[in-house]
């Protein structure tokens, strides 16, 4: 699929979600512009760019500032920030913007965001305000913040996808374009790390000392070199948790014991660091071989990279150095051994990552939950919903278990304007389940809203152990039964998220949508049909109406038991849940035809 295909697969998409939405009388008016937005904040969610995403649309002025924001994500430790702003066309055609209307863009964002932290912004805005939430936590926390970033989202092409970065208040923000173009090589390709890419004669000032091993019947070559520890830090600076997407492990903290070994090593003996630790192991597409200053043979570049081995090294040294800037990092080198990958099978080169990444990190026991998949679950769950077709025996559901499946199945089986169109009829965007969708409706379901609350990839990893532990009831193998129950429980989820979105929540949407659903699992115990949803591919009007009910009675719990916190973060804790489930809610009414 080429860029002009995409992006009108793009548009067509924006224009399916919008004409649903209209349906829904009682739904604020869906603009256009922002169904774009929380597409692409999915996606960008989804391969690890950004975490946890909320859409907040504002616009307004302080003095003659012009300040803008269509989403913001924040991390759940409050040390990272990334904040959007939309420039959309809805054009079919591919159409180049000027870099001086996404700066502007750009520009009205950086306003919010210096608004913010002038303090200026939250005394204007009421707390009903979308924008009042997020505003306050940058207030409170922007001193924290380690790294800050702002994104323009556009279904223009873009020549430029970086720009200069900026100062407030001490802290330099980046400004990033995520343009048609390149949403389209992440999902055309399926592989974002492609972006990742290191010129280490600018960086580090020469071309690393190298050891390289050329392929011949491995399938990749082998790079044995030494890398400057601020060269770590200046990756981790720039593209953050994405270094580290294929790493079994996420960073802890300096608390662990092995961390703090590190931390300790940096800050007393920096020249010691790399006979004292093992090193990273990476993986790349592309290496770059030349000559060092010296005519020694040295490693240029890399491109396509990702550390599977010592994700808690890279980040120690960021953190470290981040929180102690005294901390002197300019003597210390880290080992690296980097697998440069040559398979042109993308499931044999996932497959190769997983156990580069098994096997690396061996020293240490690693569930094979820890890795970003479960590969039998997920192919099942594939097949499964391939051949099982909905009631009228002519659409289906879609399982995305890898990233961009979803664009490939137009790409490959569209071949005709009439064979797109009957594609599309019979497997919709909205029918359409990511790996991270179906962990969410599923331990929402199981009443967990808690876990949900915490992000996608953190209650999708939850799930993925509790599936490896035998925990979540799903049979080995999978049934036919318990896959359309599943659908059955994303069609609730979905409805329930509508509902939310309809009745002009203004904070906590999704956290809402996920409170409701387990409320429901828990006030129908076991008693409502899965199999009529499935049947049905929607729910009644019953239920519909005790949803709505519920709903508006959920957000005031949530609100009442967040006190001064932010409803997002008071959501992620097992408290709050037990709060909502012990509120004497509005009775379940009796004439619901799915409850049995």
């Amino acid at each position: 699929m080429n860029l002009e295909e995409f992006l009108a697969q793009t548009q067509r998409r924006v224009q399916a979600d919008l004409a649903e939405r209209m349906q829904d009388a009682a739904a604020p008016y869906p603009h256009e512009e922002l169904i774009f937005s929380e597409i692409v904040l999915q996606h960008m969610a989804d391969v690890g760019m950004i975490d946890d995403p909320k859409i907040c649309q504002f616009s307004g002025r302080v003095g003659n500032a012009v300040l803008r924001l269509v989403g913001y994500a924040v991390s759940e430790d409050l040390d990272t920030l990334d904040l959007f702003v939309s420039l959309y066309d809805g054009r079919n055609v591919v159409t180049s913007v000027p870099d001086a209307d996404v700066m502007q863009a750009a520009g009205h964002c950086l306003q919010f965001l210096k608004s913010c932290v002038e303090g200026k912004l939250v005394t204007k805005l009421d707390e009903t305000n979308d924008a009042f939430e997020i505003a306050s936590v940058i207030e409170a926390c922007y001193d924290d913040l380690d790294r800050i970033r702002i994104f323009v989202l556009t279904d223009l092409q873009s020549k430029a996808k970086a720009f200069k970065p900026r100062d407030v208040k001490g802290k330099t923000i980046s400004l990033e374009v995520m343009d048609i173009e390149r949403l389209h090589r992440h999902w055309s390709e399926g592989k974002p790390r492609d972006e990742l890419v290191i010129n280490f004669e600018e960086v580090s000032g020469d071309a690393l000392p190298c050891v390289f091993v050329p392929g011949q019947l491995a399938g990749y070559d082998y790079a044995l070199t030494a890398i400057p520890a601020a060269t770590l830090y200046y990756l981790y600076e720039k593209f953050g948790p994405q270094l580290l997407e294929a790493n079994v492990r996420s960073f802890l903290s300096a608390t662990g014991k092995v961390n703090r070994g590190i931390r300790d090593t940096l800050r007393q003996a920096p020249e010691h660091f790399m006979a004292f630790n093992n090193g990273i192991v990476m993986v790349a597409d592309e290496a770059r071989i030349g000559r060092a200053t010296d005519g020694s043979i040295g490693l240029t570049g890399l491109k396509g990279m990702q550390i599977v081995n010592g994700g808690q090294t890279t980040a120690s040294i960021y953190f470290s150095k981040k929180k102690n800037p005294d901390v002197d990092i300019s003597r210390v080198r880290v080992p690296a051994k980097i697998i440069i990958l040559q398979s042109s099978d993308p499931a044999a080169e996932e497959q190769m990552i997983a156990d580069i990444s098994r096997f690396a990190n061996s020293q240490n026991s690693v569930k094979q939950s820890d890795l970003s998949a479960n590969k039998p679950f997920h192919v099942q769950l594939e097949k499964l919903a391939n051949t099982t077709f909905c009631p009228d025996g002519v659409g289906r559901w879609f399982y995305e278990r890898a990233a961009g499946s979803y664009n490939v199945l137009f790409a490959r089986e569209g071949t005709t304007p009439a064979k797109l169109r009957m594609l599309k009829e019979a497997v919709p965007a909205a029918r359409k389940i990511s790996k991270t969708d179906l962990a969410k409706y599923l331990n929402a379901w199981d009443q967990r809203p808690d876990t949900v609350s915490q992000g996608s990839q953190k209650n999708f990893n939850r799930f993925m152990e509790d599936l490896s532990e035998g925990a979540t009831g799903v049979p080995e193998p999978l049934t036919v039964g318990w896959f359309k129950n599943a659908i059955a429980k994303a069609i609730i989820f979905k409805e329930a998220h509508r509902i939310s979105r309809a009745k002009h929540f203004v904070q906590a949407q999704a956290n809402i949508a996920t409170y409701l659903v387990s409320l429901l699992a828990n006030r129908s115990d076991g008693r409502l049909d899965l199999d009529r949803v499935w049947n049905r591919q929607g729910i009644s009007p019953q239920l519909q109406a005790q949803l709505v009910t519920w709903a508006r009675e959920v957000e005031t719990v949530l609100r009442s038991n967040s006190g001064a916190r932010m409803i997002s973060e008071q959501a992620k804790r097992p408290e709050c849940w037990d709060a909502v489930r012990k509120h004497k809610f509005s009775v379940l009414s009796t004439d619901i035809p799915e409850i049995v």
